[in-house]
């Protein structure tokens, strides 16, 4: 492919829907991409842009550098607005083309630090390690832990059988509020499923040398957590033929949610 010269990009953004295919077996499945009209770059280069940042610990100048190895030339700054501007979208079709998630929410927290100051990260998983969403506060209380749950509820449109939490109280406090009728487990034995998927974003952050804002932190952690598990498999729980399957299923999916068209083999 030949040399591109980098030029002011357009912000041209208009929904456009695609057919409706079958997804795996699981039914028809309505899916909307965003449009790219206006971008002087193919959607191949801007989705593959930003799938390198998700997917991987690379800053935008490490991926920007990998580009220039193909001899794509494009600037780093250019290739953060792809991913500020298609990130979420990407993670949202995604989230959306999963069958539905599981009846047992795990919910747990941890701490990140911005700017000196101390935040917290809130994160729902269920029983399969599906992330269900994130969000970040300032406070860990009963107030945001209210706030998650809304957020949940909101996003997933179902209500859990089971939520298993750590023992802090402003889950029973926002579970009495919110999922009154809701089985509550607390225990630090029971919820390891929530704690082990924080891994990938502590990883991440210490690659980013952390986050410069709270906003930084929900808009990236939100489009992470919904692309980078897409194309991480238990790979333990599969055989080669199996992984090299299920991944070939997965990258279908990410060219059907981005609009790009699979290169004939």
């Amino acid at each position: 492919m030949g040399h591109r010269q980098l030029g002011r990009l357009p912000c041209g953004w208009e929904d456009r829907r695609v057919a409706r295919s079958e997804v795996g077996g699981a039914g028809l499945v309505g899916v909307t991409a965003p449009s790219y009209k206006g971008f002087r770059f193919p959607v191949e280069i801007i989705s593959h842009c930003v799938w390198l940042y998700y997917r991987f610990p690379l800053s935008f100048r490490e991926v920007q550098e990998m580009m220039l190895e193909r001899g794509i030339v494009v600037s780093h700054e250019t290739i953060r607005q792809w991913c500020a501007k298609f990130g979420q979208t990407y993670a949202g079709a995604l989230r959306r083309r999963r069958a539905r998630p599981g009846d047992k929410w795990h919910l747990d927290e941890v701490y990140i630090t911005i700017n000196g100051k101390t935040h917290y990260l809130w994160r729902a998983v269920d029983q399969h390690g599906n992330v269900l969403d994130i969000l970040v506060t300032s406070r860990r209380d009963t107030r945001a832990a209210t706030r998650f749950f809304r957020k949940l509820l909101k996003g997933l449109g179902y209500v859990p059988r089971v939520l298993i939490t750590d023992k802090l109280r402003s889950y029973g406090a926002a579970r009495r509020r919110v999922l009154r009728s809701v089985t509550h487990r607390q225990s630090k034995y029971l919820n390891n499923r929530a704690e082990n998927s924080h891994q990938p974003t502590r990883h991440r952050e210490r690659a980013m040398k952390k986050f410069t804002s709270a906003r930084h932190a929900q808009r990236f952690l939100s489009a992470f957590s919904g692309i980078s598990p897409h194309f991480r498999p238990r790979r333990h729980r599969l055989t080669a033929q199996e992984y090299r399957s299920e991944m070939t299923n997965r990258f279908t999916t990410w060219n059907q949610i981005t609009g790009t068209t699979p290169t004939a083999a």
